[in-house]
């Protein structure tokens, strides 16, 4: 159910990922081939086993054979919001809401999410159950699309919709912060954090094949206060135009940013490294940089 407070609308956000399932156009899914080839890259530095894992955020189950006995994994189950997109796949499929796991307490090794965690309403309570599902020493890996992506399309879509109509709706969805992210592992309780960044760009022939392609890959506008009607036109095309002005290159593509969020954390367990007590150091500074380096 959706929460009249909530930023996003669920429901939107299932059809989307249901029509991009009926979608055949592989090119779209290039941003989520990318960014789980990157997490699969950070898995394989991780010389742990982790026999029972669960991907939010599976879509149509591309990463089931490049995951399937890595790191130990005996159980994978993929998972995805839309019952269609879960339907697509094979092996142990579930069309779950990531804001309501439906997993015990400890009862998974290792939880991936490729660019899904974006769309949550409450992301502190989905890190939060998905802590409580890890077992000890299990690990969150996730990636999400936050930081400044589509920096341009935001920007020349506020300017066209301004000077054309006198208004602006909402559009583009809230994004996280990677200054935030790491806060929000703490406050869910995972140990050892980390957070850091990777910035994709994109080129396409114009705007509006940018577009397109959000909607090909399920991405489009599920704000909870979008307009309820067909986006106008001559806003499109007067966004369009001003994106080829502003961000265009001597061939007439045009850039589309893409920062891409990664979290890992750890269920907290007695074997993990401890950071020592503040001033239990038993080294003096002046021994290692010398006396003038510490002055």
């Amino acid at each position: 159910m959706n929460d009249p407070i909530a930023p996003f609308d669920r429901n939107a956000l299932r059809r989307h990922r249901a029509r991009a399932a009926r979608i055949d156009n592989a090119d779209a899914e290039f941003l989520f081939a990318e960014v789980g080839e990157r997490l699969i890259d950070r898995l394989d530095d991780i010389r742990r086993s982790f026999p029972v894992a669960l991907e939010i955020g599976a879509r149509r189950g591309a990463l089931r054979t490049a995951l399937s006995g890595r790191n130990g994994i005996v159980t994978l189950i993929q998972a995805d919001p839309s019952p269609a997109m879960a339907a697509a796949g094979t092996g142990p499929r579930l069309a779950m809401d990531e804001e309501a796991l439906p997993f015990g307490n400890a009862s998974l090794d290792l939880v991936l999410s490729n660019l899904a965690l974006h769309w949550t309403n409450d992301l502190p309570g989905a890190l939060a159950q998905i802590r409580r599902a890890l077992r000890p020493d299990g690990l969150l890996l996730a990636a999400m699309i936050g930081g400044d992506s589509l920096i341009e399309l935001r920007g020349v879509l506020a300017e066209a919709e301004a000077g054309v109509t006198g208004g602006m709706s909402p559009r583009l969805s809230p994004l996280v912060d990677v200054r935030d992210a790491g806060a929000l592992l703490q406050r869910a309780g995972f140990a050892l954090p980390v957070v850091d960044i990777d910035r994709i760009d994109v080129s396409y022939p114009d705007a509006l094949a940018l577009m397109r392609d959000l909607r090909a890959m399920g991405e489009a506008n599920a704000l909870a206060e979008r307009p309820r009607t067909l986006a106008r036109r001559d806003v499109m095309l007067a966004a369009a135009a001003l994106y080829a002005e502003r961000h265009g290159d001597a061939e007439g593509r045009i850039p589309a940013t893409f920062d891409i969020v990664y979290l890992s954390g750890w269920a907290p367990d007695a074997s993990q490294q401890k950071p020592l007590r503040p001033g239990s150091g038993q080294i003096s500074l002046t021994q290692v940089l010398g006396e003038d380096d510490v002055s």
